[in-house]
């Protein structure tokens, strides 16, 4: 996918026409108003309306973004989050951002509320899908997993080993981790599955950060599931990764009753 403005694009602005596509890649005019980011954003939703960006095209990076649109960073970031917010693309720390089909969005905000609502049973029902989900996700990832898809677990983990004393670090190393694996197994709706459950992962990982010893048991396991990939051994990934499960399960349950005795003197 290429994201760009041209001279001739620049013309039909002060013509006001409206932008159109040359040779088949997205042509984006110059952005001048108050507010730039909505503009960046319509010209964003134009482009996939027409099918000119499509599920999974990545967008340029933030820096080339402003360039090409002749803004600057913080209008692009601005335009992004607002993309996101409408589920038009999802961002990866470390993998950038990408056009999606919107179904992993509306069913983040379905099982959001869902888990939100239920407390304190939202929390248990969370941790029953991914024992149901990951251990085979991480099996059938370990037999289709290409040596991209290694990279960046490799990375994840290098990541969270430097990040042990820094939470939000860390709990994106380790997000990226499980998506990572998820997108190995070469199955979309297992991604979208697991994609739609990030925000909730993230809010589960921050409770149980300060957990005495919690980042160093999890990073014991991810480093025995990445073994287990490196082998191609599906039964390995599967058992590593129940094994985790089990143990953000248990780290769950401290931080939870850590809670408890705070949130009664409150009242």
């Amino acid at each position: 996918m290429d994201v760009r403005y041209s001279n001739q694009t620049i013309s039909a602005v002060a013509a006001g026409s409206a932008p159109h596509c040359a040779g088949g890649m997205a042509v984006y005019k110059l952005v001048r108003t108050s507010r730039l980011y909505e503009q960046i954003v319509q010209q964003i939703e134009e482009s996939i309306l027409k099918g000119d960006l499509k599920p999974g095209d990545q967008l340029p990076a933030e820096r080339e973004l402003a360039q090409r649109f002749g803004v600057s960073r913080t209008a692009v970031r601005e335009a992004v989050k607002a993309l996101r917010e409408k589920g038009l693309v999802e961002a990866y720390s470390g993998r950038g951002t990408f056009i999606t089909d919107g179904t992993s969005h509306a069913v983040r905000q379905s099982l959001d509320l869902m888990v939100k609502i239920g407390q304190p049973e939202g929390s248990t029902h969370l941790a029953e899908v991914r024992a149901i989900l990951e251990p085979e996700i991480a099996g059938l990832a370990a037999v289709r997993a290409q040596e991209s898809d290694l990279v960046v677990l490799r990375e994840a983990v290098a990541v969270m080993d430097r990040a042990q004393r820094d939470p939000d670090a860390y709990i994106e190393a380790d997000l990226d981790f499980h998506l990572a694996l998820a997108e190995a197994a070469s199955n979309p709706l297992i991604l979208s599955l697991i994609d739609s459950i990030v925000g909730l992962l993230r809010e589960q990982r921050l409770r149980i950060f300060n957990v005495p010893g919690g980042p160093e048991r999890g990073q014991v396991h991810h480093k025995r599931i990445l073994e287990a990939m490196e082998r191609r051994d599906p039964v390995k990934a599967s058992d590593a990764m129940r094994a985790h499960l089990e143990q953000v399960r248990e780290d769950s349950q401290v931080a939870t009753a850590k809670r408890a005795p705070a949130k009664q003197s409150s009242h």
